[in-house]
């Protein structure tokens, strides 16, 4: 028994170091390219305040090493973690929780939730921009004449990627990690290299020398914040990929792999630049004897690539749960694996992404100038995570709040002292992406207010099904054979598709089935807790499907599986009869005309239900109407 017992033990260590070694390649690409451009960036704010570089570059790196002990190992790894969603993780799966811990739903929790996700999808568009241009900058350290060629092959391996997207990472994500391994096996080699350089370096672990710095000139202290924060960025990856790999894994990979590769890195760089004050222009690069810069630099190509991927299909994950949560119209979802639930490819998203990707190079054309935009979008992701965080451990009962509360309140002043740093890079270009997120902010709230105003008049103009079937049982319509399948907002009232259908048709089918599907606040749905089926009058059935906010919503097997309960109809041969309704202006709406235009847009860009819940198209029935909100 206990050999049994011990081999069982060994398969589950074994597969926690296979998912281990496989979250390399995925999660840690952003906050593994960050030594391309942190060290460089928080040493340029030294030298261009006239500060002395050699006296400051101890106290910036160890501003470099705590940021990633306190907002990463502490905040994310260590507690975040435990917040999770049936092993889910990330900013939306907070508001759930948060909504929970509170019992129920409250607005400023969503719009915090909003607020949140849009800057992520802001940082979608920066990350690709500045890992690929920072690495391809690698060029101008091999022959300063390649300069010219930096933007255009930044562009045309951002194009390759966003094109390829389609066709899914499972082809080629075998490979991430064995490269993304080296990448840090190499950064960690490169630092230690070069900490000899001057070993007063490791007085930088000690954090009194950051504290001295930011006590005795808190200017100098707040501009040199600006550019420490691009170290942490990618940090809250750690959290939204928990369900792709859980809690231990991540954990393991972080603190025995990838932290100490990025100390010994930044260390590395430290004392590199001690020792050789007139190259701190691009430290990471030059640090590279010369025979391995070409090397280097197609490593640090593959690898920003790769961490770009990551980001981007985040950004899909992170769409597929707005949708759900509807705070997104609903668009088109391809799944690109047939084993792995979590691969998805949005084409709406890609390409929006793609555009503001390709308009930042363009805009800023170098990664020094781009780092004056990246960093707001992140941290305001970061505090509302920390805001999220402190409502659900308040109320958590798995955690004592004693412990966790002074922890993240601390963290959150940090974070918000990053803010305040940061915004003084609104000017040079950090308003970039503040409009963007400004912008998928006043979409996403649009669309809320929408969806519920349009909701309220619907229910004022509808009529409650089981008291119109009754009533039509007692002086029944024609019937017809056959099965009609009708789809509902609310299961209480009669679909409008019923209503037009008498109305113009004054026929039913034999069988009819009403169906609702109802997004659950958990990222999956157990199949024994996916349908219930109720008998009303006239032979009907109202089916409730449910779905967890992470799948994507499939009526024809949800009616199979109400089989048990005595429907029996071929999901195939069923007629499905839809409501579709064309929104008009309406100078009586209780919305701004530009909200109501914004509002119409967007629901004729929503895509239509057939794809969306999966529905043969040539089965369909479209029957509409026009109103107004």
């Amino acid at each position: 028994m206990s050999e049994v017992t011990s081999g069982a033990a060994g398969d589950d260590f074994r597969r926690t170091l296979r998912l281990a070694f496989a979250s390399i390649g995925v999660v840690f690409g952003d906050i593994g390219t960050s030594p391309l451009y942190a060290m460089r960036e928080s040493l340029a704010h030294v030298a261009g305040a006239g500060g002395n570089v050699r006296e400051d570059v101890l106290a910036v790196a160890s501003l470099l090493i705590w940021a990633l002990i306190l907002i990463v190992t502490i905040k994310y790894v260590l507690i975040l973690m435990r917040a999770d969603n049936k092993g889910e993780g990330g900013i939306l799966t907070l508001v759930v929780l948060a909504e929970q811990a509170l019992r129920k739903k409250r607005r400023f929790v969503i719009i915090l939730g909003v607020v949140g996700a849009a800057f992520f999808f802001g940082d979608a568009m920066i990350t690709p921009a500045i890992s690929v241009l920072s690495a391809v900058e690698g060029l101008n350290v091999i022959n300063p004449g390649f300069s010219s060629y930096v933007v255009p092959v930044t562009l045309l391996i951002l194009a390759i990627l966003f094109a390829f997207q389609f066709r899914g990472t499972g082809s080629v994500a075998s490979l991430f990690a064995p490269i993304t391994t080296l990448w840090f096996i190499t950064i960690a080699v490169l630092g230690l290299i070069h900490i000899g350089d001057d070993l007063t370096i490791f007085i930088a672990l000690n954090p009194a020398h950051a504290l001295k710095l930011l006590i005795s000139n808190p200017g100098m202290g707040l501009i040199i914040f600006g550019g420490v924060f691009l170290a942490v960025t990618g940090g809250e990856a750690l959290y939204a990929d928990l369900g792709h790999f859980g809690r231990t894994p991540i954990r393991l990979a972080w603190i025995f792999i990838v932290l100490p590769a990025l100390i010994l890195n930044y260390l590395g760089q430290g004392a590199f630049v001690h020792a050789n004050p007139h190259e701190v222009a691009n430290p990471f690069f030059l640090m590279a004897p010369s025979w391995a810069l070409i090397p280097l630099v197609i490593l640090a190509t593959l690898v920003t690539v790769i961490a770009s991927q990551a980001v981007i299909t985040g950004a899909f994950s992170i769409a597929q749960q707005a949708m759900s949560l509807g705070l997104l119209p609903r668009m088109n979802i391809t799944h690109t694996s047939d084993t792995e639930q979590g691969q998805i490819y949005i084409g709406q998203v890609n390409w929006l992404i793609f555009a503001g990707v390709i308009l930042l190079v363009l805009l800023f054309g170098s990664s020094a100038s781009l780092a004056s935009a990246y960093g707001i979008a992140v941290n305001i992701s970061m505090i509302i995570d920390t805001a999220l965080a402190l409502i659900v451990f308040w109320h958590a009962r798995h955690f004592p709040p004693a412990i966790v509360l002074p922890v993240l309140v601390i963290i959150l002043a940090i974070e918000l002292t990053f803010f305040a740093a940061n915004s003084a890079k609104l000017v040079a270009g950090g308003y970039v992406p503040v409009l963007i997120g400004l912008t998928i902010i006043v979409t996403m709230l649009t669309w809320l207010r929408g969806r519920s105003l349009l909701a309220d008049k619907l229910r004022k103009d509808s009529v409650e099904l089981e008291g119109l079937l009754e009533t039509l049982e007692r002086r029944p319509p024609t019937r017809v054979a056959g099965a009609a399948v009708f789809l509902q907002t609310d299961p209480i009232y009669a679909p409008s598709a019923l209503m037009h259908n008498l109305k113009h048709n004054r026929v039913l089918h034999d069988i009819l089935v009403f169906i609702s599907v109802e997004t659950m606040e958990v990222p999956r749905v157990p199949r024994d807790e996916r349908v219930s089926v109720k008998k009303l009058a006239l032979g009907a059935f109202l089916v409730r499907a449910r779905f967890g906010y992470m799948e994507q919503p499939d009526v024809p097997a949800a009616l199979r599986m109400c089989e048990p309960y005595g429907l029996s109809i071929d999901p195939r041969q069923a007629s499905y009869f839809l409501g579709r309704r064309a929104i008009r202006m309406s100078a009586k709406a209780r919305m701004p005309f530009w909200q109501q235009r914004l509002f119409i847009m967007l629901a004729n860009q929503s895509a239509r239900a057939i794809e969306f819940f999966r529905i043969p198209p040539e089965r369909v029935v479209e029957l509409g109407m026009q109103m107004s909100v």
